[in-house]
């Protein structure tokens, strides 16, 4: 009996681990080639502290990316705070640009529009700001997989005609965490 239940728990084990890295394929498999390179990404929430974040005064982002238009766009969702303030970013491919464009529409009434590139596994970005922002007119982004699973996201501003740095976060995974919109 023993020698049964053993062998009936080795193929439950075979079967699921089948099964995960099916889903985590088949996620690959049904975005337009252009996006498979978000593919780590996709299905999953994460959850980062900005570099300037206190206790006294935290600033927490969760974000999930998602496989959005039938595979032909990446979907991105994050709030600060549990909804002080958030977004949503949809990513596609522009044959005209020739490039990943993306377009971010935010809780606070602005919107960004701009196109990105992967190479060396990381995707940079650049962005154009419509409508009130504080003054930032262009965003300048790099987003990152680290080789320890995190997601690192960078970002300079161009405000009153200089560039300066923006923002760091450093993201976890997070299951539990949830994207709240007010």
């Amino acid at each position: 009996m023993n020698r049964c239940l053993h062998t009936l728990l080795t193929i439950a084990f075979v079967l699921s681990i089948t099964a995960v890295l099916a889903c985590a394929s088949d996620v690959e498999d049904n975005l337009a080639a252009p996006l498979q390179s978000f593919g780590p990404l996709l299905g999953k929430t994460w959850k980062g502290a900005f570099k300037d974040s206190t206790p006294e005064k935290p600033l927490i982002d969760i974000a999930r990316w998602e496989r959005a238009l039938n595979g032909q766009a990446i979907r991105v969702l994050h709030s600060l705070n549990n909804g002080v303030y958030g977004g949503e970013t949809l990513i596609t491919w522009d044959a005209k640009k020739n490039s990943l464009a993306y377009w971010y529409f935010t809780t606070a009434g602005f919107r960004t529009e701009g196109t990105m590139k992967h190479e060396g596994g990381r995707w940079t970005g650049h962005e154009t700001v419509e409508g009130a922002a504080g003054g930032i007119t262009e965003v300048k982004s790099t987003t990152e997989l680290l080789p320890d699973g995190r997601l690192q996201v960078k970002t300079e501003y161009l405000k009153n005609g200089k560039w300066s740095e923006g923002r760091e976060t450093t993201y976890e995974l997070a299951p539990e965490a949830k994207v709240i919109f007010k």
